[in-house]
């Protein structure tokens, strides 16, 4: 078995991550899936230990520490805890960073601190009814007036949408003569004209709000512009090999524990006499994913030292995001198959691990949008064959 390069320090991290979602989440996880949203209070128990946004500088609350393999931690022991459905990370390692990157001292101080310490709930808001993986498409805008922005249209399927405090909005702000001239608004909880519609019912992953948002006529001050006006679309594009290769951590780090679900079932489970896992068709099933998942583990972990170095390309991201997300619902599926009837019932664990699942080859760029990445550039000018890239 391959080791896995962590820090000492980020082991110690993990076993005491692993004990605070034991002893204050874990316990929670069924009443936070049947009320379809997770108490604000775990966000600001995280933040109280530390737990909740690592990497900010020191002077806002954090370990000033980017390694991105603290958030694979919290990642991999969110999945093996059953709790990926609380979306700690896109608070903590997707949205927050927007405001880092590219917020002014300003607005670092207003939000950041209390977004480390769980005062502060974050969200993005980019999807719309008409506009998905095409950002193009987008219809909310926004007009500039004397001292502010007048914000107008609806965002869905935004998660974290109704625990939020604070959304980054993208907005047109010249669509007449840019489609890709799009701007980020930081927009407040409890502004004039932004309303929160349904927290929306979903197949999986229960406890996580995921909410439509409305902006009627919504005041926002010149303040509250994310970087420079029209260049949102840019900003957003940046983040997404990060985004992307976090969810591949998920997606992989729920595939794991599919298997490890499914291996403790069928060497429990007598058929005809035998433990289901000496029969030749488990024991080929099992062997296959064990394989697959060991390389994709392999790449993903590479693929995390990558980003540390500031290498990640977004082909290689969409490649993690791809391939790991289908290989969570492979697992999950075939994990379900070989439960038999059990696997149907929610009492067992592998029931929601498929229905969880379903959504990962959708979010964060659907599977085909990923193959179009990946197909323009293996296919494209840049392409370097194997034996001349650098090793």
């Amino acid at each position: 078995m391959l080791t896995r390069k962590f820090t000492e320090e980020q082991q110690m991290f993990r076993e005491a991550y692993r004990r605070f979602l034991a002893e204050e989440v874990v316990p929670e996880m069924e009443r936070f899936r049947e009320q379809g949203i997770v108490d604000r209070d775990i966000f600001k128990a995280a933040g109280d230990k530390g737990f909740l946004m690592v990497w900010p500088e020191e002077r806002f609350g954090g370990l000033g520490d980017y390694d991105i393999r603290w958030e694979q931690v919290i990642i991999e022991e969110l999945a093996y805890a059953r709790c990926g459905d609380w979306f700690g990370s896109l608070h903590s390692r997707i949205v927050a960073p927007y405001i880092t990157r590219f917020g002014t001292e300003e607005q670092m101080q207003r939000y950041i601190p209390g977004a480390v310490s769980g005062d502060i709930v974050l969200a993005v808001a980019m999807t719309e009814p008409d506009a998905g993986s095409n950002l193009a498409g987008m219809r909310t805008h926004a007009t500039e007036q004397d001292d502010h922005w007048v914000l107008n249209g609806q965002k869905t399927y935004i998660s974290n949408g109704i625990n939020c405090d604070l959304v980054v909005v993208a907005a047109k702000t010249d669509p007449h003569n840019n489609p890709h001239a799009m701007t980020l608004f930081l927009v407040e909880s409890g502004w004039e004209g932004f309303e929160r519609g349904r927290n929306l019912k979903k197949l999986g992953l229960k406890a996580q709000d995921t909410a439509e948002l409305f902006f009627n006529d919504v005041k926002v001050p010149k303040a509250n512009v994310l970087g420079e006006a029209h260049q949102g679309f840019y900003y957003l594009m940046s983040g997404l090999a990060e985004e992307r290769l976090l969810g591949a951590m998920g997606y992989l780090a729920a595939a794991q524990l599919s298997w490890d679900l499914t291996a403790t079932f069928v060497q429990e489970r007598e058929v005809f006499g035998k433990p289901l896992s000496v029969m030749q068709n488990t024991q080929f099933k099992m062997a296959d994913l064990r394989a697959e998942l060991d390389i994709t583990q392999c790449y993903v972990d590479q693929a995390a030292l990558a980003f540390n170095e500031g290498t990640l390309s977004a082909e290689d991201a969409a490649m993690a995001k791809l391939k790991t997300s289908e290989l969570q619902q492979r697992v999950a599926d075939e994990g379900l198959q070989l439960h038999g009837g059990a696997g149907f019932m929610d009492e067992y664990p592998i029931s929601r691990q498929s229905a969880d699942a379903k959504i990962a080859t959708i979010y964060a760029g659907s599977s085909e949008i990923m193959k179009l990445i990946i197909g323009r550039y293996c296919l494209g000018d840049q392409y370097e064959p194997f034996n001349q890239r650098n090793f």
